[in-house]
């Protein structure tokens, strides 16, 4: 639109993390799953679709023995990430966080015999979604388990529900500007999709559209869980959020068998080899 500010690097990665991240709650996940799994702490992350990488840096802060390996094929939000979070960690914290620009199926020859160090392999924000095609994604869970260790974990993340197929757009009000997920294509034959991210600022006078595009495939639950099997894991978990009074999401997740089929939903998947 005429005369419409677009937004500047900073600013678009600023309004995603302000709205979309929650490091926090997913690292307090990771340490209850990897102590309840093998009655010790989880001390290496390795970060597939790391985006930022601002999961990685605040994982490296939770002690001096942290450690954390970040992959991103897209050298925009690293570049972000390493100026904005990078650069704001202690020169101990920065020797124990490492970014790698390249592809997360090239991880095992990345990371080289340093890959069995690793505890928690996240893919998050339902990134795996990227994958259209079954022998695509069993590929990937595929490279990730050659990598991994004995004690170790792949944690996952993915969303769900009525509305996560039908064409609308949610709104959501957060300090200073207004997040809208916006469900714009959906093919149910594929299950091939297409969700923006729009923003509007409460500073500007329109809204910024298609901030984030992704075009994705939305895999089911047993699909994914039927995946994971076939490309060698040993057991899958889902962790199912609980809900709030008005229907919302409380943040908290717990393993189930059988679940609602809400309007929206958001579960993890703990995968072990």
């Amino acid at each position: 639109m005429e005369g419409q500010h677009t937004l500047t690097l900073d600013e678009k990665y600023h309004l995603y993390e302000s709205s979309v991240q929650y490091p926090r709650a997913d690292i307090d996940f990771f340490k209850e799953q990897y102590q309840k799994f093998f009655h010790r702490s989880a001390k290496v992350l390795r970060e597939d679709f790391c985006g930022t990488g601002k999961l990685s840096c605040e994982w490296v802060q939770e002690s001096p023995s942290h450690m954390a390996y970040s992959i991103d094929l897209d050298p925009l939000p690293i570049e972000y990430g390493k100026r904005k979070h990078l650069a704001a960690l202690s020169a101990s914290e920065q020797k124990r966080i490492h970014y790698f620009e390249d592809d997360v199926m090239n991880s095992g020859k990345i990371l080289g015999a340093k890959a069995l160090e690793v505890d928690v392999v996240a893919a998050l924000n339902f990134s795996f979604c990227f994958f259209k095609e079954r022998s695509e994604l069993r590929s990937y869970f595929t490279s990730v388990l050659k990598s991994m260790k004995k004690e170790s974990l792949l944690v996952l993340d993915l969303f769900g529900g009525i509305d996560a197929q039908s064409l609308h757009i949610d709104e959501t009000d957060y300090e200073g500007f207004t997040y809208y997920w916006d469900c714009d294509k959906f093919n149910p034959i594929s299950s091939h999709c297409i969700y923006k991210i729009h923003y509007k600022r409460d500073c500007d006078e329109h809204k910024q559209e298609a901030v984030f595009e992704y075009d994705w495939r939305l895999w089911s639950l047993p699909e994914v869980r039927e995946i994971l099997l076939e490309a060698g894991f040993q057991s899958v978990h889902i962790f199912w959020e609980g809900e709030k009074d008005d229907g919302s999401g409380d943040g908290v997740f717990t393993e189930a068998l059988e679940a609602e089929n809400c309007d929206t939903w958001v579960c993890y998947i703990v995968a072990l080899p």
